[in-house]
């Protein structure tokens, strides 16, 4: 059983950058690849960013390409989500999940205009 905690949410500014992080444990977790997603008001959980086990590789969805990173430490089982130049439409529950098979319980990210 994986357990996936987020952390770094918070009220910031229009502009502004918060660094998110998910810690995992009670699995292998250099062998796995990981992924954020968000999810506004309403019932869609949107994919924001993956990352492959080791790091190799990252995806992005378009909306945040640019602004936002991706990275992970295996040594600390944790993997972090850098958002920069964040927008109103960017507040959200931001969920770390291995596999869309294990899920954090998310950590509230608002952004003022």
């Amino acid at each position: 059983q994986v357990q996936l905690v987020e952390s770094g949410g918070g009220l910031v500014q229009a502009g502004g950058s918060l660094r998110l992080s998910c810690a995992a444990s009670g699995g292998t977790f250099s062998t796995y690849d990981m992924a954020w997603f968000r999810q506004a008001p309403g019932p869609d959980r949107d994919f924001v960013a993956a990352i492959t086990w080791n790091g190799g590789n990252t995806y992005y969805a378009d909306s945040v390409k640019g602004r936002f990173s991706i990275s992970r430490d295996n040594a600390r089982n944790t993997v972090y989500l850098q958002m920069n130049n964040l927008k109103p439409e960017d507040t959200a529950v931001y969920y770390c999940t291995v596999g869309m098979t294990y899920w954090g319980k998310g950590t509230l990210v608002t952004v003022s205009s």
